[in-house]
């Protein structure tokens, strides 16, 4: 009974372990494709893995800050998907360029129209944003993703600074500081466009197929594999453990 206990014990971390090495770094996320730096422009991938077993993503949604509000978000085209920008009017205007802008985007939405984000895959959605806010150190870009059993996931909870990790963290853009290259008063809406034009220009590797993946995706993977390993090291000594205890009782 008690060689069967341990046993059992042992399979149960090593069950958890994996899995929990296997989840943990799986959720939405938003990575910068070069410098994000305050009061300039930026050129950003949406990435969204898909965390189920038995079902496809087929919905993203990406919320915008209304309070550091960005005037231009510009979507990517992504194949086999549709994107909907929708702007939602300001309380207090913004100055950019010398004009007042009195809406800002406030959500984007990509629908999918041919195609599906499968299990064990993730797919990377390009945005180029700006003028960012120069007030802040970070944007919290809340997410929704749905999957095609109407389950819904929301990537609202905002991380906060010491704390661990929450359980579905918001994805966050983090801001550097502001350069001469970067900042608002030299930048233009026609350079948005242009970073926007780069990026298609690099073809797959903006686009953000299941194929893709960026240093940070990587180390977050790295980390998963080693503790899943280590998960599986820990049953297996515990397995040992009951099999020889077993043995010296029967002896």
């Amino acid at each position: 009974m008690n060689v069967s206990r341990i046993a059992v014990a042992g399979g149960v971390a090593l069950s958890s372990v994996v899995l929990l090495s296997g989840t943990a770094f799986a959720h939405v996320s938003v990575q910068p494709q070069g410098e994000a730096a305050k009061g300039g422009y930026a050129t950003v991938n949406v990435k969204v893995p898909n965390e189920r077993d038995n079902a496809s993503t087929v919905k993203v949604e990406v919320n915008f800050p209304t309070d550091h509000p960005l005037a231009s978000v510009m979507p990517q085209p992504v194949p086999g998907w549709k994107a909907e920008v929708t702007k939602a009017k300001l309380a207090k205007p913004l100055e950019l360029h010398g004009k007042k802008i009195n809406e800002a985007v406030a959500k984007v939405t990509w629908t999918a129209d041919g195609s599906k984000i499968g299990p064990g895959q993730f797919q990377q959605f390009p945005l180029s944003l700006g003028q960012l806010p120069e007030n802040t150190d970070r944007l919290v870009l809340k997410a929704i993703q749905t999957y095609d059993n109407n389950e819904v996931v929301r990537w609202i909870e905002e991380p906060k600074e010491g704390a661990a990790e929450p359980q579905n963290p918001a994805p966050v853009l983090k801001l550097s500081a502001a350069s001469d290259d970067h900042h608002g008063g030299g930048a233009t809406g026609d350079k948005a466009g242009d970073q926007a034009g780069d990026t298609a220009g690099h073809g797959e590797k903006a686009g953000g197929t299941a194929h893709t993946e960026t240093a940070d995706a990587g180390s977050g993977d790295t980390t998963a594999r080693v503790l899943g390993v280590v998960g599986i090291l820990i049953g297996i000594a515990g397995v040992a453990f009951g099999v020889l205890a077993g043995r010296r009782r029967s002896a």
